[in-house]
Parts: C-alpha cells; structure tokens; sequence
C-alpha cells in the first residue's frame, strides 16, 4: 500500500514525497504581507485591492454581485478558525440571496462524494461516524472540529446544501511528485485532463515555493524534481476546476458553486480561477482575508474583494508532532519511513524501519491511527509506543515537553 501522510508526519526528502509539497501553497495564509500595527482593511468591511490602496465595498452591493456569480473561490488558511467562521458566514449570506447553492470543498477526493450526500440528506448517527466515512484523518490533517470545518458541514446539512468532493487521491498527486504527470496512464488520473500551461508569474511563485521548502538529502537535480512538483501542484489546480466546471454545465438553472480552498489556489488568479478560464467558465469571484496590514502590500488583482479580519485566528499551539514519516505496513502495522533529526522520535530512540504496534496502550493500523493517538497527549507527560524492530516487540516511551514557563 502507497505512504500515507498523517498529522504525526513530516514530508520525506525522497523525489515520490516531493508532491506533499505542492500542498505548501494551498496551506499558505489568506493575508497579503505579514502582519504589521495599522491596518488598511478594518475588520467587518469588504475592500478592493488596488496598487497600495483598498477601495471599501457597499456590503449590500458586494452581496448582490456576489450572489450573481457562477462561482465564488473562498481562499483560506487552512488552520484559521476566525478564516473558517469567515466563510461560513459568506456562504449564509449567499444562501440567503440565492438558496440554490453548491458548496465545493478542496478537502476531499470525490470517490467520497457519495457519503456527502448522505451526510446532506440527514444520514448518520454521529459526527464521529460520518469524519469516518469520509476518510478525514486520512485525506485532510487538519480537524474538523479544531478548525471549524464542522459548523459549514453542518449549515449545509440543516440546509440541504449539496456538498462536493472536488479533489482526486494523494496517492496520485505523489505518483506525480515521483513520476510526473506525463508518465501517468490516463486510467490513472482519475479522469483529469492535461492542465493549461502555468502563467509565467505562476511558475515563478511555485519555484520561490520549491526553494523555500526543498527538502536536502536528495542528489537529483533540482530542476527535473522542479518539474514533477509543479506537475503536482497543476494536477491540484486542475482537479479542483474541473469537478466545479463539470457541476456548473450539468444542469441549465446552475446554482452558485461556493468553493472552499487554499488562498494560494485562488491569489493572483493564477492557480484554479487560471485552469477555470481554461475550461471556459467565467463569472469566476475570487474572494480572500486580510488581517491588520497597512496597504503598502496591497496589489490590484490579487482578489476580486478582501474581507478584514483582526487577526488570524489559528487555533492555538499547532497538535503534537512525534517528527516521523510514516506508511501503512499491510497486515504487520504502521511503518516508520522517516524520522526527523532533533524530534521526539528522534530523541526517544525511533528507527526507519520500526513498526509501530500501539500507541498509548491502542493498536493502530495506519498512520491516521497513529496521529489521532498523539494528539491528545499533555505536555509533560510521557508516551507509549510499542514497536517491532528486527522481529522483535518493544516498549518505547517518547517525552512530550511541557509547555514553555512550566
């Protein structure tokens, strides 16, 4: 079975695992420039980005041009709390003008798609069941309800509010990252077609990216994997426009698709507004934040409207991490692929190679196991994790840290 990535891990140096860096764009943050005393968007008020400056919107008027729209990208950052309330309150206001709504979500593969719709119908006994059916620890490292994912799910289930899966398989957008896209056989895309050609200002964003978080460790050159992880990031772009092109032409009173994706997807118009021009959709709005900033790095064209916020929102200190690259093992457990020089696995004794068995006193069998398990850990406290090491089982306690001042 292919590596899965889980909120426990941290991206390999190997040239497949270069792929879950063309996710480091989509995780970007909404604001512009970091965040400085004054600020040029005051919270609660709609503005346009121009050249240094913002142009304050008439919210009733921004509503109504909004609820005209064919489809309305929501950029976000995806461990913002205050971001996620952000969109949920667009996609009510919306609802409100126009009940005839669809909302897209970046964070799901659409084989999932299915268990949305029940999820929308009134189906399920419980939270827990439905984040279950839908793979998200597996598919999305961010939680639901951490990160306010859950009230927007529950909007569109009290409002039957269809929901889309609009993504494809990180099994595939590693293979790209390995292989690149060209040597993928169309039954394996996943029904995705070639992506349009980057924009020049595109390419040269996805390379400051590249340089930014290019692993070491690797002795290839660094324009082929260059290549492979743009592929990746395109193939990202692609699958997300072509899922909201294909449910905006599929019936002749189209409703107002509402999408929930990365900023960095939707900035600039260059990532999924680029590939949904391709595709011949317009009436294509582009909406980000932007936290107390001054205007100097504002610029035209970077969003059809910001929304100020006062802060960031994220929610808190970022879960608990052992530092370790992990692969489901079929039938023998949780493979450890990778374990980061200076981490908690590192300092507790961890080895590429081990098996894990259990975490905390609970077997796990894939790497979304082993994250829900650490997670919940206190500062301060140790960690039991069970291994096998050369056929042997052993016990080995990893030291969480207390909080810094403890």
């Amino acid at each position: 079975m292919s590596p899965t990535r889980s909120a426990a891990a941290a991206p390999p140096a190997s040239r497949g695992a270069r792929a879950c860096v063309a996710l480091l764009l989509a995780c970007s943050s909404a604001a512009l420039s970091p965040a400085l005393a004054a600020g040029c968007v005051a919270p609660g008020t709609w503005a346009r980005p121009q050249d240094g400056a913002a142009e304050t919107l008439d919210p009733r008027e921004w509503y109504a041009r909004l609820a005209g729209a064919r489809v309305v990208l929501l950029g976000e950052h995806h461990d913002s709390v205050e971001q996620h309330r952000w969109q949920l309150q667009v996609i009510a206001g919306l609802h409100a003008l126009r009940p005839q709504l669809v909302i897209g979500l970046e964070m799901l593969p659409r084989r999932v798609q299915p268990v949305l719709d029940r999820w929308v119908a009134g189906g399920f006994d419980s939270e827990a069941e439905f984040l279950r059916a839908v793979d998200w620890d597996e598919v999305w490292r961010f939680d639901a309800a951490r990160y306010q994912y859950l009230p927007i799910l529950h909007f569109a289930r009290m409002n039957r509010v269809p929901l889309l899966a609009l993504n494809v398989e990180r099994t595939l957008l590693k293979r790209v990252g390995s292989e690149g896209w060209a040597a993928i056989p169309p039954a394996a895309r996943e029904g995705v077609g070639d992506p349009a050609r980057p924009a020049p200002a595109y390419l040269e964003r996805l390379r400051e990216a590249w340089r930014q978080h290019a692993r070491s460790g690797s002795n290839e050159p660094d324009e082929p994997a260059f290549l492979r992880f743009v592929d990746g990031q395109l193939l990202w772009d692609r699958a997300m426009a072509e899922a909201l092109a294909a449910r905006a032409s599929r019936d002749s009173d189209a409703p107002l698709l509402v999408a929930l994706l990365g900023a960095g997807h939707v900035r600039d118009g260059l990532g999924v507004p680029y590939q949904l021009d391709a595709l011949g959709v317009d009436g294509v709005v582009k909406l980000l934040t932007i936290g107390p900033e001054p205007c100097t790095g504002l610029q035209a064209g970077t969003a059809d409207a910001l929304f100020g916020l006062a802060g960031d929102g994220t929610a808190g200190p970022a879960p608990l991490m052992l530092g370790v690259v992990l692969a489901t093992a079929a039938g023998t457990g949780v493979r450890i692929e990778r374990v980061l020089d200076g981490s908690l696995a590192d300092t507790a004794g961890l080895q590429a190679g081990d098996l894990i068995r259990s975490v905390a006193g609970h077997p796990v069998h894939n790497p979304a196991e082993v994250a829900a398990r650490v997670r919940p850990t206190a500062p301060g406290t140790w960690l039991p994790v069970e291994i096998e090491r050369g056929g042997r089982r052993r016990a080995v306690l990893v030291r969480v840290p207390p909080e810094p001042g403890e």
